[in-house]
């Protein structure tokens, strides 16, 4: 098993094969034979697609020798959470009530990663539907994905095999969706570069909904310089999507190393006894390395009690799950696991004063929120408020999930990303959020790469 070239980023996996001393045949190869022998612990992934992907590493080899190179990720593997849809291969969502479905066509973002030349190594691990009340009850049709940094413990939540499979290396990145912290909550537990975009800046179309306002597509990768190549790729209008906002792409690898000086970054702080000692320790000293970098550090306040955030996520987010979701639970609720049952329950209990309450406060929090940035460039601020617990401690896992800050941005909208800032005494990655201006996701990349850059985090990895 040929773990060292497995092992290489998106970025430098790409050069290698740019400069003739790795193929995609190779590169696709390594990756397939560390899923072969680490998954069966791991259960990152659902759908591995091997043939598939071999017969396409083949032809990128044959393309990249005849000199017909498309782009850094031609030839690169990537695996997607399985609530987005493929042509020919089943979509499951995790779920008993979608074992069977084959879609008969492709998300667009997957069309776009494969137009690029990247390709398709199977489909991930995911909560039922890609949601759930933040519980894990082990009563889903798959094995739970299992943290790479240690397998007792939780990969955070919905995108648990997206977190897992880059993790481990067994795929170079991979796809998520984040409703209420889905991308970013698995890339802080699993130690990743998890970077949710501005809301409209990614196409959902063929991603299975849980909440239509709150929904966004995006990246988990081991570095932040794979997160800006990915997103140069995935960015972009789609009419498909009627979500989907027409703003101008950017190169975020020529901006990516531009540093942070001249940049003023507003940290929160005294969010609770919540927040862990290592988690607050690791974002202070991310701030201050910041600083030492030439950032200005300001120390700013979030315009509400993360309470009102949270309720109004969860209003909104249960009610338009259920709306999505209601004839699966009416018709066939014996078939769903517990927390994908009890979300569904919740919602139908909710008011359409209560949801319509909410969208309310949603629009305040959001403007107040948006207030901050008019004098700072980057807030820093905790992400999850804990390191990934233990399967064994059912609290803990439902308050990882419950107890964080990551809707503040999907309230909001805002671009936001998790880094990763250190690990605790017994190993398990720490974390900190970056949330950047509307649409600014070159700034947000920035930092975190400055960051990532100046501190030897990103060289250890979990020792399967």
């Amino acid at each position: 098993m040929d773990d060292e070239t497995a092992l290489l980023s998106a970025a430098e996996t790409g050069r290698r094969i740019a400069a003739g001393t790795l193929t995609p045949e190779a590169h696709i190869r390594a990756v397939l034979d560390r899923i072969a022998a680490l998954d069966g612990r791991v259960h990152a992934y659902i759908t591995p697609l091997a043939e598939r992907a071999m017969a396409a590493a083949r032809h990128a080899t044959a393309e990249i020798a005849a000199g017909r190179r498309i782009g850094p990720l031609h030839g690169v593997g990537f695996a997607v959470k399985d609530n987005y849809f493929t042509a020919g291969v089943r979509t499951t969502g995790g779920s008993r009530l979608m074992l069977d479905f084959v879609p008969d066509a492709t998300a667009h973002l997957i069309e776009r990663l494969e137009a690029a030349g990247a390709i398709l190594l199977g489909k991930l691990n995911t909560w039922e539907y890609g949601t759930g009340n933040g519980g894990v009850y082990h009563d889903l049709p798959f094995e739970v994905a299992r943290n790479p940094w240690n397998l007792d413990h939780f990969t955070g939540g919905s995108s648990t095999g997206s977190g897992a499979a880059v993790a481990a290396g067994l795929a170079p990145f991979a796809l998520g969706s984040d409703t209420g912290g889905s991308i970013r909550l698995p890339a802080a537990a699993c130690g990743l570069a998890g970077l949710k975009p501005t809301y409209g800046r990614t196409s959902r179309a063929g991603v299975l909904p849980n909440c239509w306002s709150l929904d966004v597509t995006g990246a988990l990768c081991w570095t932040v310089e794979d997160a800006a190549l990915v997103l140069e790729v995935i960015a972009g209008h789609d009419p498909q999507d009627p979500g989907s906002a027409e703003a101008p792409v950017l190169d975020y690898s020529a901006t990516l190393h531009s540093g942070v000086v001249g940049l003023t970054i507003g940290l929160v702080r005294g969010l609770g006894n919540e927040v862990s000692p290592d988690i607050e320790a690791g974002v202070v000293e991310a701030a201050l390395v910041l600083e030492r970098l030439g950032a200005k550090l300001v120390e700013v306040s979030l315009p509400a009690p993360l309470a009102d955030f949270r309720r109004a996520a969860g209003l909104i987010n249960w009610s338009e799950s259920h709306s999505i979701h209601e004839a699966d639970f009416r018709e066939r609720p014996a078939l769903m696991g517990r927390a994908l049952r009890e979300k569904m329950t919740n919602g139908s209990l909710v008011r359409a004063a209560d949801y319509l309450a909410a969208q309310r406060l949603r629009r305040q929090l959001a403007l107040s929120t948006d207030a901050i940035f008019a004098d700072c460039d980057l807030v820093l601020l905790p992400g999850a408020f804990r390191v990934a617990p233990r399967f064994d401690d059912a609290d803990a896992v439902m308050g990882f999930t419950r107890q964080s800050a990551m809707n503040i941005a999907n309230l909001s909208g805002h671009p936001a990303m998790s880094v990763l800032t250190g690990f605790d005494p017994d190993g398990m990655p720490l974390n900190a959020q970056i949330i950047g201006r509307y649409f600014d996701e070159a700034t947000v990349l920035r930092a975190a790469q400055a960051l990532e850059a100046a501190t030897s985090h990103r060289a250890r990895r979990p020792a399967l």
